[in-house]
C-alpha cells in the first residue's frame, strides 16, 4: 500500500468531420468512447494505493501493471471486463468484484474452501430434524426453533443492513430456558460489525477487545464490546461453520470463540479477512463508469494471524459429505446436538 489512508470507513479519439469543405476537424467524445485505458490506470492505482495484503501474498503489484497495460490498450468494447477479472483475479480476495453492464456482481477469486463445501449444508436436511416448522424473524433473515431435548437453534441467514440488530436480541430472548442454543453461520457472506456486535453482545457478561483490524499498517483503536444486558444467554453455545462461512461470519465465529461457554464445530471458514469500504469511495467509480470494489482493513484473529485465507478453525472439527447430505444427515448438527445433550442422537 502506497498512501496514508485516513481512518474511517487513452482516450480514444473520434474525429468528426463536418462537410466537405475545408473545415477544421473537430476532435469529441461521443457515447461509447474507449476508456479502457483510463479504467485501467484508475483500478490499478487505486488497488495501489488501500490494498493492505501485497506482502501478505506475495503479489508484485507493480510488476503486473506492465502485464496489464498493453492488454488494456488492446481491448474493444467488453473485451476489457476480462482484463479487469484477470487483474483483480490476481488479489486471490474473495471480497474483490466489479460489475457487469446488467447490475450483476462479478467476484473473480472463489476462495478453495468455499468451493470445496458447496452443496455440504442443505437447509431441507436441517429441516428433518424439527418436529415442526423453523420459525422466521421479522426481516425473515434469521430462521430459528427448538430442537428435542430444549436445544435451541438459530441460522443466521444476514449480517447486512440492520437485520440482527433489530431481531436477533428477540431471539435469543425467545432461547432463554433453553439447555442450550446452536447457533448456525454456515454459508453466510458478508455484513457490518454492528451486526456481529448485536449477536456476541447477547452473550457476554464483560466487556471483550474487538479483533485486530490494521489500517495502512496501524491498529485501529476500538473499544471493547459491552455486554448488551444483564441477562447475557450463558448456557452452552455451538457455533456450526464451514468453508462457506465468509466475511462477517468469520468474525462473529472467532469473537464467540473466545466466551467459555461457546464451542465451535464444523470446519475451517473461507478465510475473507479484508474488510471495510475504502475511505474514498469515489474510487470505485472508473472513468467510463463501470464500478468495482475492493476493500482496506487487515482483519486479524486473536492470535495475531490474518483471517484473510487462513479462516477461523473449529474447536472441534467435524466434516459433511455429500453422501451424508445425500442420505438426508448433517453430521455437523449432530455432533452439535451430542455435544449438548449428551445420548440425545443415535449417530
Amino acid at each position: 500500500m502506497r498512501g496514508r489512508i485516513a481512518v474511517a470507513g487513452r482516450l480514444g479519439l473520434f474525429l468528426l468531420a463536418l462537410g466537405v469543405t475545408a473545415c477544421t476537424d473537430l476532435i469529441v467524445k461521443p457515447p461509447g468512447e474507449n476508456l479502457n485505458v483510463e479504467d485501467f490506470e484508475a483500478v490499478w492505482s487505486t488497488v495501489d494505493e488501500y490494498y493492505p495484503c501485497f506482502e501478505f501474498k506475495g503479489i508484485d503489484w507493480d510488476s503486473l501493471y506492465t502485464v496489464y497495460l498493453p492488454r488494456a490498450e488492446a481491448a474493444r468494447g467488453d473485451e476489457f471486463y476480462r482484463v479487469l477479472h484477470e487483474l483483480l483475479y490476481e488479489l486471490k480476495d474473495g471480497h474483490v468484484r466489479y460489475m457487469t453492464p446488467g447490475g450483476s456482481e462479478r467476484y473473480p477469486w472463489v476462495p478453495p474452501r468455499r468451493r470445496r463445501d458447496q452443496g455440504l449444508y442443505n437447509p431441507f436436511v436441517v429441516r428433518e430434524y424439527f418436529s415442526r416448522d423453523l420459525e422466521l424473524s421479522p426481516s425473515g433473515k434469521i430462521e430459528y426453533g427448538i430442537l428435542p431435548d430444549n436445544i435451541g437453534y438459530i441460522f443466521l441467514a444476514d449480517f447486512h443492513e440492520d437485520f440482527l440488530i433489530n431481531d436477533f436480541p428477540s431471539v435469543i430472548r425467545r432461547m432463554r430456558n433453553t439447555a442450550g442454543v446452536i447457533i448456525d453461520i454456515r454459508q453466510r457472506v458478508g455484513g457490518s460489525t454492528a451486526n456481529i456486535a448485536a449477536v456476541v453482545s447477547c452473550f457476554l457478561t464483560a466487556p471483550l477487545p474487538w479483533l485486530t483490524f490494521i489500517s495502512d499498517g496501524e491498529v485501529l483503536p476500538l473499544t471493547p464490546l459491552q455486554p448488551r444486558s444483564t441477562q447475557a444467554y450463558t448456557n452452552p453455545v455451538v457455533v456450526l461453520i464451514n468453508g462457506l462461512t465468509f466475511s462477517a461470519g468469520e468474525l462473529c465465529t472467532e469473537m464467540l470463540k473466545q466466551l467459555p461457554q461457546v464451542t465451535a464445530i464444523g470446519d475451517t471458514t473461507g478465510g475473507g479477512g479484508i474488510g471495510g469500504t475504502i475511505p474514498d469511495t469515489s474510487r470505485l467509480v472508473l472513468p467510463s463508469g463501470k464500478r468495482f470494489e475492493i476493500n482496506y482493513l487487515d482483519i486479524r484473529r486473536y492470535d495475531g494471524e490474518p483471517i484473510e485465507w487462513n479462516g477461523v478453525p473449529p474447536d472441534i472439527r467435524v466434516v459433511n459429505t455429500a453422501a451424508d447430505i445425500a442420505a438426508g444427515r448433517d453430521l455437523q448438527l449432530e455432533f452439535a446436538i451430542e455435544l449438548l445433550v449428551p445420548g440425545s442422537v443415535n449417530m
